[in-house]
């Protein structure tokens, strides 16, 4: 058994090494060549889907298809994980055990937070926007994410190298004005457009202040309108006031917070591994993928843990209104 397992781990090494030699080898024959970056999603296709009357025309872009690949991902886990569970195991294995590990060390991370009462609500956002925001952050490290798409015309492109019938690599060589290409992927990092972090975001706010209002009732509201004792205790009460304005003032900065703290972080990353992939492209964009795994890593923690705290605290009464009315 011991020598079996030396005999697979020896396999497995030259493996890599044999990928690692590929890759050199395949820098050199096709350089890559500075890709075409832009904050806002490319469009795969030239007619829109449909318009609407204020918004306008909605195009189908490439961090679209990504958004499905994702769910895609998703419902096949959770398809596997009931049928494994549906065997009756009493310890699952495989997929099952390891979304039970991780679906209970959530759940108890969310009891200890928020408390056994408010534990069971807020569980399901918390986790479901931390798997979402994992899995659209970590496909992007699959082979091919964000390098196979569509050739399109450019004023400033590149030249082309044909493969084969109807396949074609850019090359680093800019071509004359009006005959060059560029890229346009079949997938993007959605965390890359604003449309897919703002619609987190809001989401998340918008439960946020749901729950409030079925944890306190009307009286959530004294968090950010508290006029209880501005005409008892004028001075304590317009400060009352003025924290409360505060408060509703800091909801709306959640949402700006949410929303470009997670897209700041990604196409920061997108643009980064452009930039080392063409200045250096032989080892140093296997360091940077790995950092960009880390940060997928924690920027999914971060929203979900952020999205869990201010549902926890939301769940709380606003004290002080309640401290200078007992004091008067």
């Amino acid at each position: 058994m011991e020598s079996k397992r030396k005999w697979r781990w020896g396999v497995h090494r030259w493996i890599v090494l044999l990928l690692i030699i590929l890759g050199a080898v395949g820098v050199g024959y096709f350089a890559p060549v500075q890709p075409h970056i832009q904050a806002a999603a490319e469009k795969l296709t030239e007619e829109p889907l449909f318009s609407l009357p204020v918004i306008g025309d909605f195009y189908f872009v490439n961090t679209f298809t990504s958004m499905l690949l994702t769910m895609a991902i998703i419902i096949g886990v959770s398809y596997a994980v009931k049928r494994a569970l549906a065997k009756g195991e009493m310890v699952p294995r495989g997929i099952a055990g390891v979304m039970e590990m991780a679906v209970e060390a959530l759940y108890n991370m969310t009891e200890g937070t928020t408390g056994a009462k408010w534990a069971k609500k807020i569980f399901p956002w918390f986790a479901t926007i931390l798997l979402v925001v994992l899995v659209a952050n970590l496909i992007k490290l699959l082979p091919g994410y964000e390098t196979i798409g569509i050739l399109h015309h450019s004023e400033h492109g590149y030249e082309v190298q044909q493969l084969t019938s109807g396949i074609a690599t850019v090359v680093n060589t800019k071509a004359h004005e009006g005959e060059g290409y560029i890229l346009t992927p079949f997938f993007r990092a959605q965390a890359t457009d604003l449309n897919f972090t703002l619609s987190l975001a809001l989401i998340s706010i918008f439960m946020v202040q749901v729950i409030g209002f079925q944890a306190q009732g009307p009286r959530y509201l004294e968090k950010f309108f508290n006029f209880r004792t501005l005409f008892s205790k004028p001075i304590f009460g317009f400060m009352d006031v003025i924290v409360g304005l505060l408060e509703l003032i800091s909801e709306f900065a959640k949402i700006i917070s949410f929303t470009f703290r997670l897209f700041g972080n990604m196409f920061a990353g997108f643009v980064l591994m452009a930039v080392i992939g063409v200045l250096i492209p032989t080892f140093a964009p296997a360091v940077v993928m790995l950092f960009e795994l880390f940060i997928g890593l924690i920027q999914a923690y971060v929203f979900g843990m952020l999205t869990m705290v201010f549902m926890a605290q939301a769940t709380q009464g606003h004290g002080g209104g309640e401290e200078h009315a007992a004091a008067h």
